[in-house]
């Protein structure tokens, strides 16, 4: 089997863990936030039994909060090399692992307990020799602070760079259906592939995180794009039970895209993103399964003002209310969708 999937939290933890356990020579990691105790431990373990290990850990996060210290710690103490993420992106907020120069694993999943255990997440584990070689490039050009050019005729997709564009195309190939699983969708043009997708018939479904889980500097944008996919027809809806924190797509039940790239500018432009375009047969079988029973047990998303103002006070961001005052023209102010 050349590529698999990860579904958590339905998973585990076990798929990476057995990926590190299996280690024999090197471990080159990628990661935005880790945390997890288990995920500490395999790594201690396999640097203990002659596992060369390089991480990248990101120094903070775009809020300027430092982050990761404790694990940094934790594994230079055990001899670790561990070194803060290329610096030439504002964030790195990639997600992956590359075992042996051999396996691959591509995903949205930061190692935190939650992550593990009440989010919905994807990864890809690839074996195919063209993926894994090129990760293993990027990850070199990264950690000795080099440019790093992808390989042309690519299935991985990298911010900075094409990314925006790969992704819209993507979209505009979509015939029947398109699923997608984001946190936020605030990219001008992606917002308008996906208009034009449901404006030529196909039916999309989108799901994203309630209005309380945006930064509130960005809260009328990210309303403003939902509300503009709502009043071309398409059906907005949350997850439930489940943190949504995925970025996958699956069009026409045959193809799909699963990685770290949130639908934002910043993710495209400004910040080390990597996904990878999947058609095997086994993988969409499952994905199509996951996201659409995800879809038949979410909610719908109250995007109207009232909507607005009863998530965030439930959620004790009354002081975001002002951001959307502007939102009072909406013809569904008074009352729910």
């Amino acid at each position: 089997m050349v590529r698999s999937l990860i579904v958590l939290p339905d998973d585990s933890a076990e798929p990476v863990l057995d990926l590190m356990h299996g280690a024999r020579r090197s471990l080159r990691i990628k990661m935005f936030a880790l945390s997890d105790p288990r995920m500490l431990r395999a790594l201690i373990s396999a640097q203990s039994r002659g596992v060369k290990i390089r991480i990248m850990l990101n120094p903070a996060r775009r809020s300027g909060e430092i982050q990761n210290t404790g694990s940094r710690s934790v594994l230079r103490a055990a001899g670790i090399d561990v070194l803060d993420s290329n610096p030439a992106f504002e964030v790195t907020h990639e997600k992956s692992m590359v075992c042996d120069d051999q396996v691959a694993l591509i995903g949205s999943a930061n190692w935190e307990p939650e992550n593990f255990e009440k989010t919905r997440d994807y990864g890809i584990v690839t074996r195919d020799a063209a993926e894994v070689g090129e990760i293993v490039d990027c990850f070199e050009a990264d950690w000795s602070r080099r440019p790093f050019e992808p390989r042309k005729s690519s299935t991985l997709i990298w911010s900075p760079g094409v990314g925006r564009a790969q992704i819209a195309q993507f979209i505009d190939g979509a015939k029947h259906s398109l699923y997608v699983q984001n946190e936020r969708y605030q990219d001008a043009i992606i917002v308008e592939r996906l208009v034009r997708a449901k404006l030529r018939g196909v039916k999309v479904h989108v799901m994203a995180r309630p209005s309380h889980s945006l930064r509130a500097e960005k809260l009328v944008e990210g309303v403003g794009d939902l509300r503009i996919l709502r009043d071309v027809g398409i059906e907005i809806r949350k997850i439930h039970g489940l943190r949504l924190h995925a970025k996958a797509f699956l069009a026409d039940r045959s193809r799909a895209i699963v990685g770290s790239i949130n639908l934002a500018p910043g993710s495209f432009d400004k910040r080390r993103e990597l996904a990878i375009r999947v058609k095997d047969g086994g993988i969409v079988k499952r994905l199509s399964a996951v996201v659409r029973d995800d879809w038949k047990n979410s909610r719908p998303l109250d995007l109207s003002d009232r909507g607005l103002e009863l998530d965030l006070k439930k959620h004790a961001q009354e002081d975001s209310l002002e951001r959307v005052g502007f939102l009072t023209a909406d013809p569904q102010a008074d009352g729910g969708e």
